[in-house]
């Protein structure tokens, strides 16, 4: 078939093109809506039908973040950044930061104070409970159970069961306990003010 038949059909069966630029989250990206023309014998108008296609090249954002990854590509997007200069900001391959998004890896502890900076908030679900909030504060701090076991002065074990939830800080332990937590609010409060 010739390209000068080929044109003429679509003239034939193609009512109109419309093309939009649309901008969802800081990101631009075209809609095209194409219409077509369908005739029948019986109807002395043409039935038009819309149907919409798009680019193949479609820029996915996360409109309810579920993961860190989505948070950060968000970001990233909304700053028209690539995944290149987001990696060097956290100080991670330009890998992570695509496996990250599309949710193959969750991002290792130690990133998540860089993460945290590069978004401006945290992410992560508040806790409702002590033990909810014992793991997020000790994730967002990027530091192990060791590590936060140690800062609090308790053995892993015991924060191990604490944040599963199997026994609750009591006495001493729990007043050890709220002055660690009193940090997250010393920095939310800070990063408010600054």
């Amino acid at each position: 078939m010739s390209w000068e038949l080929k044109r003429r059909l679509i003239e034939v069966l193609v009512a109109g093109v419309r093309v939009d630029t649309v901008e969802e989250c800081g990101v631009k990206q075209t809609r095209a809506t194409v219409t077509y023309r369908f005739s029948e014998p019986d109807h002395p108008m043409p039935l038009v039908l819309p149907q919409s296609c798009s680019p193949a090249r479609v820029i996915r954002i996360p409109v309810q973040p579920q993961t860190v990854g989505d948070h950060l590509r968000r970001r990233r997007l909304s700053l028209k950044l690539l995944q290149r200069d987001v990696a060097e900001r956290l100080g991670v391959t330009e890998s992570s930061i695509w496996n990250w998004e599309v949710a193959q890896w969750e991002p290792d502890l130690r990133y998540m104070p860089a993460i945290l900076r590069f978004l401006g908030y945290n992410p992560l679900p508040e806790g409702k409970t002590l033990a909810e909030k014992l793991v997020r504060y000790r994730t967002s701090l990027g530091m192990s159970q060791k590590e936060a076991a140690q800062e609090i002065g308790v053995d892993p074990g015991t924060l191990a069961k604490w944040e599963r939830g199997e026994r609750q800080p009591t006495g001493e332990l729990l007043l050890r306990v709220m002055q660690f937590l009193a940090g997250e609010e010393l920095r939310s409060e800070a990063r408010r003010v600054g």
